[in-house]
């Protein structure tokens, strides 16, 4: 009898250890859809770089990436979401590119209840938080933010009047809201406003009529190349107003694309964009010059678009989350996912490229005013503007 005791025990003590080690070493599955190609490919391929660089092991636990493109299509990242969860068993989503994309994924990683990190833009990818929108977070700075940096900027050199161009989908209409609504609290009326599709190869028709109502400034609401159409078409037309752009297109191929077309354009940035000409004691120059020196390193000197950024930060969010999650479950499980989910939601003063992120059960992106800087397009670089 005493034998048998002893072995029972012995028994249980040996799955106690195995199921301990098999938690030490249980992977991370993060799943990502990232718009690599498509009319989104110049703000999803340094994303997509800048994955590579996140690290492969977090609180002594392996971490797999699963990186799939969805080639800027909406439906696209929505099978690619349920792939990812359903096939790589994720425990985390990081996307989509852009703010369609990630509008369309929510349903699927609400339904299997697992986090995600968008890398776009619209408030409305995270607001407000309800049922659905508790296991979504991002890491760019919301529209209002950005607008209120661009009419601010306005109202300051004295525009009073403003026309509009933006893409006819969530991300414009988004912007097209915001907007509007600030300039009318400043006092710039805003007397035209055009939309456009990102595949489009002319927009003279949207142009004439802005053009004709001989606004002080017109905001380009695009992201990535496809927002120069608009400007180079305005220039070909003799338009001589102030030129401002979103945050959307914030990396080398809109300069490269849109060339001696875009000099002088004005508009809101993530500091990463500016990070060695920011003041020595802005709050974000350390951690931003951090993202900068790795993602150069990598892959070339001078190729650090503000995309990669975002895709930066939301591996600095998974860095802060995960070592809290694993001490309540283990990888794999639907626990896992919701400590995981609680511990996003908890992140206090994490500095980013872009800014400093402060979670809350009513605030999942996190971002202040130190998230955000003015940049002038001069002589085919980002010119920060104090």
């Amino acid at each position: 009898m005493q034998r048998k005791l002893i072995l029972k025990k012995s028994l249980l003590a040996l799955a106690a250890g195995l199921t301990l080690l098999g938690q030490a070493w249980a992977d991370i599955n993060v799943g990502v859809t990232v718009s690599a190609t498509g009319p989104a490919a110049s703000l999803g391929i340094p994303e997509k770089n800048t994955l590579s660089l996140l690290p492969a092991t977090i609180a002594g636990q392996k971490v797999n990436y699963f990186v799939l493109d969805d080639a800027s299509d909406t439906t696209t990242a929505v099978a690619n979401t349920r792939k990812l969860i359903t096939e790589h068993k994720v425990d985390v989503v990081i996307g989509s590119t852009v703010t369609p994309n990630s509008l369309a994924m929510i349903d699927a990683v609400s339904e299997a209840s697992t986090p995600m990190i968008s890398m776009a833009a619209s408030a409305r990818i995270v607001e407000p938080v309800d049922a659905k929108k508790r296991w979504v977070f991002k890491t760019p700075q919301n529209d209002i933010m950005m607008a209120l940096a661009i009419v601010q900027h306005m109202a300051a050199s004295g525009v009073k009047t403003a026309g509009f161009i933006g893409f006819a989908d969530a991300y414009g209409e988004g912007w097209y809201q915001e907007f509007t609504k600030i300039a009318a609290i400043k006092g710039i009326n805003v007397v035209a406003a055009e939309r456009y599709n990102r595949t489009d190869t002319s927009v003279t028709g949207q142009v004439l009529k802005l053009v004709a109502a001989k606004p002080d400034a017109i905001l380009i609401a695009g992201s990535g190349t496809p927002a120069v159409l608009p400007q180079k078409t305005l220039k070909e037309r003799g338009y001589a107003g102030k030129y401002y752009q979103t945050h959307g297109v914030a990396n080398n191929d809109f300069l490269r694309v849109g060339g001696k077309d875009v000099e002088g354009t004005l508009l809101p940035s993530g500091p990463v964009l500016v990070a060695n000409q920011l003041p020595a004691d802005h709050p974000v120059k350390k951690s931003a010059l951090d993202y900068v020196a790795k993602y150069e390193t990598a892959f070339g000197k001078g190729n650090v678009s503000t995309f990669g950024g975002h895709a930066w930060d939301a591996g600095l969010l998974l860095q802060a989350a995960i070592p809290a999650a694993v001490k309540k479950a283990q990888p794999g499980t639907p626990a896992f996912r919701a400590a995981l989910r609680d511990a996003l939601e908890a992140v206090k003063e994490l500095p980013g490229a872009h800014g400093v992120f402060t979670m809350s059960d009513k605030d999942h992106l996190g971002l202040d005013q130190r998230a955000r800087v003015m940049v002038k397009i001069e002589n085919g670089g980002w010119k920060y503007q104090p």
